[in-house]
């Protein structure tokens, strides 16, 4: 999983490893949770339907559930919101699982691979299904080796927010457009007092993964090789180490980073100004409504590299998407409500619930969607041509892990970022193959 998704899937409390689960209790496993007040006719095909998605995004799901099994009689879904990716990958690989579940786009390749996911495409064709209204880079991340084994219903794009007060402090006019202009304005809003600590950061610490992407970064080559040492990741880490770690210290910064409340929470640290510019998803929108709504701020479209104007728009993409496990025990009746769960009037409640980003572009211009506060910079990032994604493959989540322990070293100063991702490289090569 992508640090975008990890990031995505703290604010609803999965790291929390556990999360409300909808009033119902677990039962022989994963599978057979079931949706509280839901009786099913007796000729009634019934489906288990866990999901990963908790809060208003969870009970969004739930109405979603109750509408459809009003809708018609012959298929009740047992719907339960369970935070659980470890118990969801356990129950699609045993022989008692579920029949549908959602979980993140960059997980296809690696349980496509394994052969838990039953592809869509003969369905698709079977019923003349229409795609065309999902946002491409969306649908493109449910495909693996040439076939396609989700649908999305939400995008997650991201942009540069700031403190309004804290920039115009500064003498900033607005948020910084070109990475020289982001390593201005992290000095001037970063302050440290007089025995060296730091009282406020200019930047959070964004997913440096993400954030080589403004820098022409890739993951990944048009073979789909890793290429962790490619010279846009190399610059993007450079960037981060000169501007902000060997800058202020490694040690300055834990202990300031220490003191950052909760992520979802009033403590947020930059609800309460110690950080004045953090890179985030639109669910932002509603998180400060909740809880700093009396904090202004702005976001602007991520910065690009001064001389590479051809990199504005850039932004890293993650889908939630649905998906049916190849040991469903109903996956026609699955396919049935996978189709009403992405289907606009669904997709359209969903996103309104936490303001997330619809994956189908006829949502893009829709007035609910549009009168969302500053959304219009997630949604331009949403159909900008320079959306990026880490590579969805068979070995992504090595990958991913592998990458994780190399930017400890490089953010801890052990390593280079030359040779951190020259070491990275060489065990990709031997991992991927």
């Amino acid at each position: 999983m992508s640090k975008l998704e990890t990031f995505a899937v703290t604010r609803r409390t999965l790291l929390l490893n556990g999360g409300r689960l909808g009033g119902a209790a677990m039962l022989a496993g994963l599978g057979l949770s079931g949706r509280l007040g839901v009786a099913a006719a007796a000729d009634a095909v019934t489906l288990d339907f866990p999901f990963l998605w908790t809060g208003p995004e969870g009970d969004a799901l739930l109405k979603v559930v109750d509408t459809f099994n009003t809708s018609q009689s012959g298929i009740k879904v047992n719907g339960v919101s369970n935070p659980d990716q470890q118990r969801q990958l356990a129950a699609m690989s045993g022989s008692k699982g579920f029949d549908i579940s959602d979980s993140f786009g960059g997980n296809v390749g690696a349980w496509a691979s394994k052969g838990i996911l039953e592809p869509l495409d003969d369905r698709i064709k079977k019923d003349n299904y229409d795609l065309t209204d999902f946002v491409p880079a969306a649908l493109d991340q449910q495909k693996y080796d040439g076939k396609l084994y989700a649908l999305p219903i939400a995008a997650i794009t991201t942009a540069l927010l700031y403190n309004e007060a804290l920039l115009t402090e500064a003498g900033i006019a607005g948020p910084p457009k070109t990475t020289s202009e982001l390593a201005d304005a992290i000095a001037k809003l970063t302050k440290v007092d007089s025995n060296g600590n730091i009282t406020q950061l200019g930047l959070n610490q964004p997913s440096l993964s993400d954030f080589a992407f403004l820098f022409g970064g890739e993951w990944a080559n048009d073979k789909g090789e890793p290429t962790p040492d490619n010279p846009g990741n190399i610059a993007a880490l450079n960037f981060w180490v000169d501007t902000v770690v060997k800058k202020y210290g490694v040690d300055q910064i834990k202990k300031f980073q220490s003191g950052f409340g909760e992520y979802a929470s009033p403590q947020n640290p930059f609800y309460t100004g110690k950080v004045a510019m953090t890179i985030d998803g639109a669910w932002q929108i509603q998180f400060i409504k909740e809880y700093a709504p009396q904090l202004k701020w702005g976001a602007g479209m991520l910065p690009y590299v001064d001389d590479k104007p051809e990199l504005a728009g850039v932004s890293p993409l993650t889908t939630g998407m649905f998906f049916i496990p190849r040991n469903s025990k109903h996956s026609d009746e699955a396919w049935t409500f996978l189709k009403y769960l992405v289907d606009k009037p669904a997709m359209l409640d969903f996103t309104l619930a936490l303001a997330n980003l619809p994956a189908r572009l006829s949502l893009l211009d829709d007035p609910k969607v549009t009168a969302l506060p500053n959304v219009d910079v997630w949604l331009e990032a949403l159909r900008s041509p320079n959306l990026k994604s880490f590579p969805n493959a068979s070995w992504a989540a090595e990958y991913q892990n592998e990458l994780t322990s190399s930017l400890d070293a490089v953010t801890n100063l052990k390593k280079t970022p030359e040779e951190a991702m020259a070491e990275l490289a060489k065990k990709m090569k031997q991992i991927a193959g």
